[in-house]
């Protein structure tokens, strides 16, 4: 049990990459019927109806109204750059370069937020934290270079634009944790993620807006199945995914804990075989190995 205690950051982050994972397989599914846009918005709106009820249940509060302007200020400026800024550029990212090579360019967030921190928060990582960082991404950039390179090679040239988009995405989301860890402090991580949707909510309802897309919004909400599919995604990505961020950063430096979140593309693996039928190469699986071993390094 002491163990667990010791290093429940670290546990918390390996969980949300367990839910990002089913979230991510969710939310593509969602996006290919409603279109990314509207999933960005009804997905925080059906997370804020999940965690209103689980603060309700906690705390007898359906509103963080019990948060300080501090907590308002920080958290909401971490969803502003985290959900709005961050997802928007990393989506505009998946439709220039593909979400593969997105991805590959997303693992830069650890180190991103490892920096962050040490600048915001001054966190400082020792030789084996390092070292577990860079084991980590090297398994998880082996996993996910290797797909589909029948059909993708690495000379291909990318259009600079897509890479810049999903540099901007990998900014959004390491910058956007550091903030949350720096308002979240004593506050309720529940209460805290609410503070967090609520502010991105806005940001993405100013954004449906200004572009007229509610009409796409409104024929979402007609579709069932492309609704069961976001309300799983919801479920595991705004409530319980970004909720154990939370928990995570509150209780492990937030470099480790990016690391440890930054598995969801070794965690898909599995499912996506199954349900896929996508063919498990080697390099992913000795990707996937090195992942877990740089993993380990965080619990010695």
């Amino acid at each position: 049990m002491d163990f667990i205690n010791n290093h429940l950051g670290e546990f918390s982050a390996l969980l949300v990459a367990v839910f990002w994972s089913i979230s991510a397989l969710a939310f593509e599914s969602a996006s290919r019927r409603l279109g990314s846009l509207p999933v960005n918005l009804l997905r925080l709106i059906i997370g804020f109806m999940f965690l209103s009820f689980l603060t309700f249940a906690r705390r007898h509060m359906l509103f963080p109204v019990d948060a300080s302007a501090q907590n308002w200020i920080w958290l909401g400026l971490s969803g502003l750059v985290g959900f709005v800024f961050g997802d928007l550029f990393l989506f505009k990212s998946f439709t220039i370069i593909g979400s593969r090579f997105s991805m590959l360019i997303m693992t830069l967030v650890p180190p991103m937020t490892a920096f962050f921190g040490w600048i915001i928060l001054d966190e400082h990582l020792t030789l084996l934290n390092l070292a577990g960082i860079i084991l980590t991404l090297t398994g998880i950039a082996l996993a996910i270079f290797s797909r589909n390179s029948a059909e993708e090679k690495l000379t291909l040239k990318l259009a600079p634009s897509g890479i810049l988009y999903a540099l901007g995405g990998a900014v959004g989301q390491a910058l956007g944790l550091v903030l949350s860890k720096l308002g979240l402090r004593d506050y309720d991580p529940f209460s805290a993620t609410q503070i967090r949707v609520i502010i991105g909510i806005a940001g993405f309802a100013f954004l449906v807006t200004i572009m007229k897309r509610w009409s796409g919004v409104r024929s979402a909400l007609k579709d069932g199945p492309g609704m069961k599919s976001l309300s799983l995604g919801a479920f595991f990505g705004p409530f319980l995914g970004v909720s154990f961020s939370l928990i995570s950063v509150k209780f492990a430096k937030t470099g480790i804990a990016s690391t440890i979140m930054a598995l969801t593309p070794v965690f898909i693996l599995l499912p996506v075989y199954f349900l896929y039928k996508h063919k498990v190469t080697l390099p992913e699986l000795i990707g996937s190995v090195i992942s877990v071993c740089g993993v380990a390094l965080f619990f010695v």
